[in-house]
Parts: C-alpha cells; structure tokens; sequence
C-alpha cells in the first residue's frame, strides 16, 4: 500500500496526530498551506465563518499527486462543524484524483460527524476509516489510544 497523509493544520493539533498517522504507517505525508493568513483570534473567526459558508481558499502548490498514490488520508481540524476550508479546496481541487480514502479530525468542542459527512460529499465516496481526536487528548497525550487502532484498520481496510 502506497499512502499519502495529507493534512491542514492551523494550531497544530492536527499536524501532531498526521506525523503520528504518517510515522505508525511508514508513509509519504504533506502539509497543505493557504495564502490566506488564518492565525489570531481574527483568523480564527474569519475561518469559521468561510468554513461554515463552504468557501474556497487558493492553496500554495503541493509537490505530491495524490493520484500517485493508492490511499489518502486526510486530516483536518474542525471548524464550525465542516472540514477546514484548506482542506475542503484540496480535496476539492483533487477528489479524481483520490483512489481511495481515509479521514481524521480534531476538535475542540463538536462536529466531527458533519466535518466527516461534508469530506465524504465532496468526493462523492466512502472513506474506509475515520477517527476523531479531541484537543484534550492531544494535550494530555492520550491520541494513541485511538491512533493506533485507526492506523490497524486502515491497513487492514487495505487488505480486503
């Protein structure tokens, strides 16, 4: 199996739990940047509500093709329910080029139902895993409780 994580973070919660993904598999990983400036308070109201409105962003250019591989990943914090706007472009800009697919999240509060539901949309297919984590757990570093079996199940997910 040749798989991607790709990932937008703008804390970085969400990139510590892609390195981790990314580490457990032994895989290619990329971050994906915006030209929008999203840091501060002021970013991130202007992010929720671009994200809560289903807008677009331009991304600076990646240097994967995820058609190169047979397996994405895709991670993204949740923001006002729906995926983050970076990410929802990338997938967007990408979906025909998407075989197959696997999603994470973090949060604070709710959302990560919608944000997954939204992701499944946009591509127009089924992902074969999901696994949300919780800043919390981020912080008091309980992840890989759900990591690992995350990261068992895509590869067994692979398999089949």
């Amino acid at each position: 199996m040749k798989a991607l994580v790709v990932y937008y973070s703008r804390t970085g919660n969400t990139r510590e739990v892609a390195t981790r993904i990314a580490d457990e598999l032994g895989c290619d990983i990329e971050e994906i940047h915006d030209t929008q400036k999203r840091t501060g308070i002021l970013g991130f109201i202007k992010s929720g509500y671009q994200a809560a409105r289903g807008k677009d962003t331009v991304l600076e250019p990646y240097e994967k093709d995820p058609y190169s591989y047979d397996l994405v990943i895709a991670g993204t914090p949740v923001w006002a329910g729906k995926p983050s706007v970076p990410i929802s472009t990338y997938l967007k800009e990408n979906r025909s080029k998407i075989k197959r697919v696997a999603f994470f999240c973090t949060y604070g509060g709710s959302g990560a139902e919608g944000t997954f539901r939204t992701m499944k949309e946009i591509l127009g297919m089924e992902p074969i895993e999901t696994v949300a984590i919780t800043e919390k757990e981020i912080k008091e570093d309980k992840c890989d409780c759900k990591i690992e079996p995350f990261v068992r199940d895509v590869e067994e997910a692979f398999r089949e």
